[in-house]
């Protein structure tokens, strides 16, 4: 039997994951808007044999008043299904996966969408499914406001059962679905996935959300900070889907990480270093109200403890995981705004390829993660350092594969082909 072996993502970001990346001297500043760019990165994770390249998406602005120059080398970017549509004809087996929302979607253009993209790809292609917390991206859809949390993980339920039965084949005229939110009749226009069905990311943290994955998802993407907070995530989640009637490894559970990794520790702590003194004070707290759904962090003493906060209808685990850290760490809002800015509430490792690898090793055998969604901190130097040495490391160890046994993304990832 074959050893069991991590899973790993790349996550794509225009320069990077780093809220200074933009600044960085190795950085390709107009990266956004290079499909050069995008298809390097595509053939660098894919030569490294990784599992999946992985888009993020909002529809606006991602954070408010993050700074001008900031926020427009982070904003400025493809819609990411086009953007891995283009990937898909200059990549043969890596898979494909792009975030779309059940909030300014319809289920029917939405599956359409996301089965055309696994039949370009032969089979390579995944959702990820977001409920979008964001009220920057309301006001751009007609909306008065953010719908409250429960709704919108009820709408995304029912959208995500829509968009199964359409995939599966079990949605024709006469047998169609109508339910709260939506209304659909036909089938689609296009035969089963060469995957069975593309595969179906999740990233909410919350108890609701949880539970949507456990019913839904194949893969799920979360934020920890401790081994010890990865662990409780991955048990409670597992432990979800006996009442679905699925399986534990029905399932895969891949934390985002951070690396910053070079041939010795120093080098890769100056790297560190120099990154976060690219940092304006402004820009780290800024970003860190905007996550926190806090408008006015700015006139408390920036030197001093985060304050209390009200519960929150926007990123509600983001908030409970940064409020955490502030309190664990005792961390100042200056420190916390400085951290929290470096990779965005994710698990941060730097060091050697050795010492990377053997922090990925302990999460994953001890049973706190399925593998990683790796998320460079500037591109491309950091997912070339990444693939470049650590890698070849995990490979050593039997952690990770040489190269690719099947064609599709659910065989990468082990996944059952769905009925």
């Amino acid at each position: 039997m074959t050893a069991r072996q991590m899973k790993l993502g790349a996550f794509l970001w225009a320069t990077g994951h780093h809220i200074a990346a933009w600044r960085h001297p190795k950085a390709h500043v107009t990266a956004g808007i290079d499909i050069d760019h995008y298809i390097q990165l595509a053939r660098t994770a894919e030569a490294a044999k990784f599992d999946m390249v992985f888009c993020e998406d909002a529809a606006g602005l991602r954070e408010a008043n993050v700074g001008i120059a900031s926020q427009t080398s982070r904003s400025i970017g493809f819609e990411p299904i086009s953007l891995l549509s283009a990937l898909a004809v200059q990549t043969s087996r890596i898979g494909l996966v792009s975030t779309a929302s059940t909030s300014y979607n319809e289920p029917y253009g939405l599956a359409r969408t996301f089965l055309s993209l696994d039949h370009l790809s032969g089979g390579r292609a995944g959702w990820n499914l977001v409920t979008s917390a964001s009220p920057i991206e309301a006001a751009n859809f007609g909306s008065t406001g953010l719908r409250p949390h429960a709704d919108r993980y009820e709408r995304a339920r029912e959208f995500a059962e829509v968009v199964a039965r359409l995939w599966h084949g079990k949605l024709d005229g006469a047998s169609g679905h109508d339910g709260q939110s939506f209304s659909v009749r036909d089938p689609l226009d296009l035969p089963r996935s060469p995957q069975g069905a593309p595969v179906l990311v999740q990233a909410g943290a919350s108890d609701v959300g949880r539970d949507l994955a456990a019913r839904t998802a194949d893969v799920v993407f979360t934020a920890a900070q401790t081994f010890e907070e990865a662990k409780a995530f991955y048990d409670d989640l597992k432990g979800r889907l006996a009442a679905y009637g699925r399986e534990p490894d029905d399932i895969k559970i891949m934390p985002g990480v951070a690396p910053v990794v070079a041939e010795t520790e120093a080098e890769a702590r100056e790297k560190y270093e120099e990154l976060q003194e690219l940092i304006p004070d402004d820009v780290g707290v800024a970003l860190l109200s905007s996550y926190l759904s806090i408008s006015d962090l700015w006139r408390c003493p920036i030197d001093g403890p985060l304050p209390e906060l009200p519960p929150s209808e926007s990123m509600q685990s983001r908030q409970a995981l940064v409020i955490e850290q502030s309190r664990r760490d005792n961390l100042s809002i200056r420190q916390l705004a400085r951290h929290f800015a470096g990779a965005r509430g994710h698990w941060r490792i730097v060091g050697t390829a050795a010492q990377v690898a053997d922090e990925l090793q302990a999460r994953f055998e001890g049973g706190a993660a399925d593998g990683f969604n790796v998320m460079p901190s500037y591109f491309p130097g950091e997912l070339d350092a990444f693939a470049t040495l650590v890698v070849p490391e995990l490979q050593r160890r039997g952690l990770f594969r040489r190269d690719y046994e099947g064609r599709t993304l659910r065989d990468h990832l082990g996944l059952k082909r769905p009925v």
